[in-house]
């Protein structure tokens, strides 16, 4: 044996309490944020067909949906809308009795201590599915900001705890803290899509809001896949407008973006494992090719370990009940 290195790295690998002990990244329940689609256009559950495992819900089946999710362990949802009507201005976005407002009563009454969280844009409200206001062949900034603004406000008048405007529109977070404290509703914290790709990966969510875009697209506000730099700057912008949680969308393509963000802001940072990226290791799963309970545990590990204090997945249940299962 001589010769032979002192230092064994397999010492500390062994199965059992001594691999957990030195584990350095940990996935809790609390960590996890589970989004939810309330839709005002049916009265059962609807299947979403690119996401396995993910319905749409009426307003009134929503709570036995959270309660399940409590349950597992969930402690934080997102609401997404699928309104019964749509038209060009996304008039539903911002309606007292609009379905996300509905779903935060509901909920809320329920379930006090559950985190609501809801999303703040308006692809799907809009018949034309773009995020603001479209005129003359492009989204006009600063007549949505108002819209966004309203419709943040009416999410926090119906109970939401947080809001998360996801438009990618300049100046949308400055606004929305504005209108928010305006109203009185200082307590309400702003979760921000701070870093927001235009990417690939978001089709199945667009199924499943029924919100892609029927005109143009929507490279002119979110983010050049190919750029890191900007993200920082984008950021910083939202952080000095009165974001209280940055995030970056989507996660597992861009987790290097995710990790300069961990490195150069302290505030607390998400990261949305979106629709694209649950789908494909679904589906490699339904195909056989892996074992999709342990390649979406993987994924989100990762995403934690990139440094994301949260994370949304569409996998919150069951890693929830992994991570009480030990």
């Amino acid at each position: 044996m001589s010769g032979f290195p002192a230092r064994r790295m397999r010492r500390l690998r062994r199965t059992g309490g001594l691999r957990s002990m030195v584990r350095e990244t940990h996935l809790r329940p609390e960590d996890l944020i589970l989004p939810l689609f309330a839709d005002a256009t049916t009265d059962t559950p609807v299947d979403v067909p690119s996401m396995p495992g993910v319905r749409r819900h009426p307003v009134s089946g929503l709570p036995s949906v959270a309660e399940a999710a409590v349950d597992d362990g969930v402690r934080a949802v997102i609401l997404f809308g699928v309104p019964e009507a749509k038209d060009e201005r996304g008039s539903r976005a911002d309606a007292g009795d609009g379905v996300v407002q509905r779903a935060v009563r509901s909920l809320k009454e329920e379930f006090p201590e559950l985190t609501v969280i809801t999303d703040v844009c308006l692809c799907e409200y809009t018949s034309h599915g773009q995020c603001g206001i479209w005129e003359d062949g492009d989204v006009d900034n600063d007549a949505t900001l108002e819209r966004l603004a309203s419709t943040a406000v009416s999410h926090a008048e119906a109970g939401a705890d947080v809001v998360a405007p996801s438009d990618m529109m300049d100046g949308r977070v400055a606004a929305v803290r504005r209108a928010l404290d305006d109203a009185g509703r200082e307590e309400t914290a702003i979760l921000s899509y701070a870093a927001k790709y235009a990417s690939s990966f978001y089709g199945p969510f667009r199924d499943a809001a029924d919100s892609a875009p029927d005109v143009g697209h929507r490279r002119g506000y979110q983010m050049d896949p190919a750029n890191a730099r900007e993200a920082l700057r984008e950021v910083r912008l939202d952080v000095e407008e009165g974001a209280d949680v940055v995030m970056v969308k989507p996660a597992m393509p861009y987790l290097d973006v995710l990790s300069s963000v961990r490195r150069e802001f302290d505030l607390p940072t998400a990261a949305y494992h979106v629709s694209g990226e649950y789908a494909m290791i679904r589906a490699a799963g339904e195909k056989g090719w892996l074992d999709d309970a342990e390649a979406m545990h993987e994924a989100v590990l990762s995403i934690k370990r990139a440094g994301a204090d949260l994370v949304v997945t569409y996998a919150a249940r069951e890693l929830a009940r992994r991570a009480r299962s030990g």
